[in-house]
């Protein structure tokens, strides 16, 4: 099952979910101490693995973080190969101030931002649907 690569029909259809919660970034020499289910993505890196999860999961464990944020998924099921998608929302979310970490997975695109910016984020995610051309 391929996903889409026209970005003008991602962007109308990129439909962003704010999903519920806190996550936040930590670092980690080994994630053996933590439950799969526990842990929505890693990335080993040379310096340690980035690991993401949910703020109360970090504090339970002791996990030390420096960004909280919220986890939005764009639910259009974009391909790996489609280009200029994240580059039109990371731009659309810089003008207004807005970092983003994005995660590329096979299916959707998630992009987390800080906590503070989630309601303006999502107003400006929601507007690409409403927009005739980019």
């Amino acid at each position: 099952m391929t996903g889409e690569k026209d970005l003008e029909k991602l962007l109308k259809t990129m439909k962003p979910k704010l999903n519920e919660g806190e996550y936040v970034f930590c670092v980690m020499n080994s994630v053996v101490n933590l439950a799969d289910s526990d842990v929505l993505m890693s990335f080993k890196e040379q310096e340690g693995t980035t690991i993401i999860l949910k703020k109360e999961v970090a504090n339970l464990h002791s996990l030390p973080y420096s960004y909280s944020a919220s986890w939005i998924t764009l639910t259009v099921h974009s391909s790996l190969e489609a280009v200029g998608l994240t580059a039109a929302f990371s731009k659309a979310l810089s003008q207004d101030g807005i970092s983003c970490n994005v995660v590329a997975a096979f299916y959707h695109d998630h992009i987390f931002v800080d906590k503070k910016d989630t309601d303006k984020a999502m107003e400006i995610l929601n507007r690409f649907s409403n927009e005739t051309s980019i």
